[in-house]
């Protein structure tokens, strides 16, 4: 019975995993074909899509820290994520009647606002509902059901584009449904700890200080520059797409890209997850870096649609052992009483270099080539394995 008992993952957590599934099948939809929009629809250069991509993500990082601290001291998750995922979901009209970059960098902006505000609530909220032996599997479960809508999504997009004779601002209307369900899924099905709120002005509560961040503890920082190592060796998953798109994948086929990539990724976050709550969670990380640097070079060596989908397909292993056991070990490493917080740094942290390794990549693809863009990859994935190992040769387990 205790087995089973500590097998059994609370049903709030296969709950938000619903909501991040539904939400991602939404994102996923306009996602898969984003870059190629902006490219031969609006006429938008790859740094151009580098730019709003990085923007896009380090703007959800930045906000993801204030709503993590305001969480925290408001001893609630529910609500701010609420918020977070309705304003996602009203997000998604815009892109449908973007007219110019511009546009698409407001919608994209409006989007990760609420990505941001609802990100850090959520990630707490699984630590609180879970047992510490159940965490990596646990938050492993949560990013497979997000994977999984990030594989749906693009096979819903791939069968509207189909129906729609190639009309992707048609796709870009019908992902609004997805994302109003995952919303109400949020609203009727989710359910919250009691926890105690710190009682303080607002002011103060959205005011962040020294004091907080060295309360976080040296455990966490640790892990924060783990994240940072790992970040700036990857870039934004549209470059994925242009690639394929460049070797020869035709329009109405380029969602499958985010499709093989996120159905690998959804097969092996929860075992990678659930073995991480075994044996070392970081040696599953340095895997990870391994595969990362196989998926560079095979992508920077494409030169037809079958080798760029076996990177696609190497890129999706990587996520898979590397994204789940990240929020795992801020989960381990941070205070109960201010996990929210530490999730809105490790947040922040993490966009902003992925801001920087985005416009590298995009600046790479425009003026040397998009095979430069694979190579530098690889290079940073190398130097920042090599760094890690050293690493965990002087701290050990």
């Amino acid at each position: 019975m205790k087995r089973d008992k500590r097998a059994r993952i609370p049903r709030t957590v296969w709950a938000l995993g619903v909501v991040s599934m539904l939400m991602d099948i939404s994102s996923e939809m306009i996602h898969a074909l984003l870059p190629v929009f902006m490219v031969s629809t609006l006429g938008a250069s790859a740094v151009a899509v580098g730019l709003v991509e990085g923007i896009g993500e380090a703007t959800a990082s930045i906000v993801r820290l204030f709503s993590g601290a305001l969480s925290d001291r408001l001893g609630k998750r529910k609500g701010l994520a609420v918020f977070g995922y309705g304003l996602g979901a009203l997000a998604k009209p815009l892109f449908a009647v973007a007219p110019s970059v511009g546009w698409v960098l407001a919608a994209r902006f409006t989007d990760r606002v609420g990505k941001g505000i609802r990100g850090a609530p959520r990630d707490a909220l699984i630590a609180d509902v879970t047992a510490a032996e159940q965490r990596g599997a646990a938050y492993g479960l949560r990013q497979a059901l997000d994977t999984v809508g990030a594989l749906a999504g693009p096979l819903l997009a791939i069968g509207l584009l189909a129906l729609f004779a190639g009309e992707m601002r048609a796709v870009f209307w019908c992902a609004i449904i997805p994302g109003a369900a995952a919303v109400a899924v949020l609203i009727l099905f989710v359910h919250e700890p009691a926890r105690a709120a710190c009682v303080v002005a607002l002011g103060e509560r959205l005011r962040l200080r020294w004091h907080d961040l060295a309360a976080l503890g040296r455990a966490f920082w640790a892990v924060a520059l783990l994240g940072v190592v790992f970040t700036l060796a990857r870039f934004s998953e549209a470059f994925l797409v242009l690639r394929a798109e460049k070797v020869g994948l035709a329009l109405a086929w380029v969602p499958l890209v985010l499709v093989v990539m996120s159905a690998v990724y959804a097969a092996t976050a929860y075992p990678a997850g659930a073995l991480s709550d075994r044996v070392d969670r970081r040696v599953i990380l340095a895997a990870g870096l391994v595969v990362l640097i196989g998926a560079d070079i095979v992508l920077a060596l494409a030169t037809n649609v079958v080798v760029a989908f076996a990177g696609i397909a190497l890129w999706g292993l990587h996520m898979g052992l590397t994204q789940g056991l990240l929020s795992a070990l801020v989960a381990d490493t941070a205070p109960p009483e201010r996990r929210a917080t530490a999730f809105g740094w490790f947040s922040l942290i993490s966009g902003i270099v992925l801001l920087f390794a985005s416009l590298i990549a995009g600046a790479l693809w425009e003026w040397v080539g998009p095979a430069a863009t694979f190579h530098a990859g690889a290079v940073f994935a190398a130097l920042a394995l090599a760094g890690f190992i050293a690493w965990l040769v002087r701290r050990p387990a």
